[in-house]
């Protein structure tokens, strides 16, 4: 006799969308909000009160936990990976949400391909760099790269 799992299924669960937005299938977003004319790609996981503001485009593959706010007019490009939980006990919180810290991104930031924002607030007008690592808040505009993200060039 063989045990059975227990199977979760992904999709779209009780999500605020604003107008003219564009999901490519599959994905997993559950109690967020997006804003007016986002564009959100495949196997995409946007968890709940995530808020994403309007004309953001949000590619395959990436992953925004709980306590991301990201403003208007952003990328996020494929593989990026937000971060909430800092192990800051030596491990996993493992559902302590007091724990977990939040996240802000500005409006007119793009993150490139494979990056990792811990819990960090990004101002307006940002790059970030395909692979860097974000561990510090970002309080000018400009061009950020590197594990840590170093800003390379102001804007």
């Amino acid at each position: 006799m063989s045990n059975q799992p227990e199977i979760y299924t992904a999709g779209i669960r009780n999500v605020v969308f604003g107008e003219h937005v564009k999901i490519v299938e599959p994905c997993n977003l559950y109690g967020c909000s997006i804003g007016d004319q986002c564009f959100i790609g495949p196997f995409v996981e946007i968890q709940k009160d995530v808020k994403i503001g309007r004309e953001t485009k949000i590619q395959s593959h990436a992953f925004i936990c709980e306590l991301v706010s990201i403003g208007d007019h952003c990328f996020i490009g494929h593989g990026v990976m937000f971060i909430n939980d800092l192990f800051s006990q030596g491990g996993p919180a493992r559902g302590n949400k007091e724990l977990w810290k939040s996240t802000h991104i500005g409006h007119h930031v793009s993150i490139g391909s494979n990056a990792t924002i811990l819990p960090v607030s990004i101002c307006d007008h940002v790059v970030i760099g395909a692979g860097a690592v974000v561990t510090k808040s970002i309080t000018e505009p400009g061009i950020y790269a590197g594990n840590p993200a170093r800003c390379i060039r102001k804007l």
